[in-house]
């Protein structure tokens, strides 16, 4: 008969036999630890000597949870930037090798939160559950990788999509004076992907507080959070995380361009970026170039921007499609870094301070603006009804200069004029109301087909509204085939005429406002 105590004295046993065996194959690993001393920190730098193995853009641990990064491999110190707020640390605190380099958490549950460039959340939801980290900085694809750009991404946004379109991998500048609706071309843009299956990540780059804060509201109102990754620091960041966001970012979007997805990311905006580098540079005393910026600064944009491409289908076939945005100051955008940005971009929309002034919003200037690539990829249907809608209104901007003078105009001229003015009319659009590609085919059919030159120029807004009310009332095929094939077909356009024709008769019995 077993009793309790044998038993339990013989699960003593068993026990103090397993711990035996395992102290006796335990071996110890020393492992090496490399720890320097703090010499000095100031404004977000810290000078660490006693690194000596120590790697260009490694992370360094400091007390308290803080973390830098060695930027200034030097002989006897190492320049490090700050990532965080440093007020606690001092001379004499110690300093660990990590062994790696900034990473940040990608993946699926990203999606709707808003993060730092870190990973840490910024929207009281709790912690952000990852399996998986991608360095920040990432090589971009070789060019026997990538496929051209043939597929349009439409922003919703009138002007873009008929003159200037973008296509999904492509790289548009949107650039402009403060306070000209940059943003708000962006924000727009990213609100118009709802149900088209695009990724959207929104950096916010040193950007003030209620800015972003109201960026985000609009997002989560318009329901475009459910797709969006919000990544931000505010102006009071350290130059240090201000100057790795975009990279971050970056990273992050490539996971959803890996795993064969349509991604949209916008830099907002690139000069904050071009800011912090160029502070975090004269305080490291590295030689200053154009402008105070250090001479790798065109680098630093071009390794970022090259990153945002159309992948083969071989890899997936994903795409990422970047708006940087980029501030000029008195519209100089010949200054160092809107050039530089101009010519590794793919494009640019100019925002004109003029034309915001004067109410016509969005404020892009035609004449300046260009789309180097995304023509290829715009839809048929486009290029049918907008085909000379661009050189039409440049002549009108050069005519209109003289009518402004009260000069004598021709009744050819005073047609173009008219006529430019009915454009102009057309493509303005109240922020945060992208336009669907088959009111905006609408809209542009009767333009071009010359149906609103009947209608009074003060009439013009209900002229609109009437148009993409008939452009709704279509047969759902019909507009299936605009978004599907994006072709035109012969009876489709006279079935969209006459049913224009139709909805605008009643305005055009007004005497027209010439």
């Amino acid at each position: 008969m077993n009793h309790p105590e044998d038993k339990l004295e013989r699960t003593i046993d068993h026990v103090l036999g397993g711990i035996r065996q395992a102290r006796e194959g335990f071996r110890p690993e020393l492992l090496p630890r490399e720890i320097g001393t703090v010499k000095h920190i100031a404004n977000g730098i810290a000078h660490v000597a006693g690194l000596p193995g120590a790697g260009y853009g490694e992370l360094l641990r400091f007390p308290g949870g803080l973390s830098g990064i060695a930027f200034n491999i030097d002989e006897d110190e190492i320049g490090v930037v700050m990532l965080g707020d440093y007020a606690g640390l001092q001379s004499g605190d110690e300093v660990e090798r990590t062994g790696r380099v900034v990473d940040v958490p990608v993946g699926e549950q990203l999606v709707g939160r808003v993060l730092s460039p870190l990973g840490n959340p910024l929207d009281g939801r709790g912690p952000i559950p990852s399996v998986k980290r991608y360095p920040i900085n990432r090589p971009a694809p070789d060019i026997l990788d990538r496929d051209p750009v043939v597929t349009p991404l439409q922003t919703g946004i009138k002007v873009i999509d008929a003159l200037i379109p973008i296509g999904r991998g492509q790289r548009e500048l949107i650039l402009g004076d403060r306070q000209t609706g940059k943003s708000a071309i962006a924000i727009d843009t990213i609100l118009n992907q709802r149900g088209k299956g695009v990724i959207c990540v929104y950096c916010a780059i040193g950007q003030r507080a209620s800015s972003v804060a109201r960026v985000i509201d609009t997002l989560r109102q318009e329901k475009a959070l459910d797709y969006t990754v919000v990544v931000l620091t505010e102006g009071d960041d350290p130059p240090g995380l201000i100057y790795i966001t975009p990279y971050a970012a970056t990273s992050i979007a490539e996971y959803f361009m890996e795993k064969g997805r349509d991604v949209l990311i916008v830099y907002d905006d690139l000069t904050h970026h071009a800011w912090a580098y160029r502070e975090i540079s004269l305080l490291l005393r590295r030689p200053p170039s154009r402008e105070a910026y250090p001479g790798d600064i065109f680098y630093i944009h071009s390794r970022l921007l090259e990153r945002a491409t159309h992948l083969k289908q071989e890899l997936g076939g994903g795409s990422l499609t970047a708006l940087p945005i980029i501030q000029t100051e008195a519209q100089n955008i010949s200054a160092y870094i809107p050039t530089n940005l101009i010519s590794i971009t793919d494009g640019q929309l100019y925002l004109s301070p003029r034309l915001f002034e004067l109410g016509i919003l969005p404020a892009i200037g035609i004449g300046k603006s260009v789309s180097r690539v995304g023509g290829k990829a715009q839809r048929p249907v486009y290029k049918e009804v907008a085909g000379d809608l661009k050189l039409s209104y440049a002549q009108f901007e050069e005519l209109e200069t003289f009518a402004r003078f009260g000069a004598r105009l021709d009744e050819e001229t005073q047609k173009t004029v008219t006529y430019g003015r009915r454009i102009r009319e057309c493509l303005k659009q109240p922020i945060h109301q992208p336009v669907p590609l088959s009111e905006q085919i609408g809209l542009l059919l009767a333009l071009t087909e010359r149906y609103f030159d009947r209608i009074p120029l003060d009439k013009m807004k209900a002229a609109e509204q009437v148009v993409r009310e008939a452009a709704r009332a279509l047969p759902e095929a019909l507009r299936e085939r605009l978004v599907s094939s994006g072709r035109f077909e012969p009876k489709d356009r006279e079935a969209m005429l006459e049913t224009i024709s139709q909805a605008l008769e009643p305005l055009q019995n007004e005497p027209a406002d010439e």
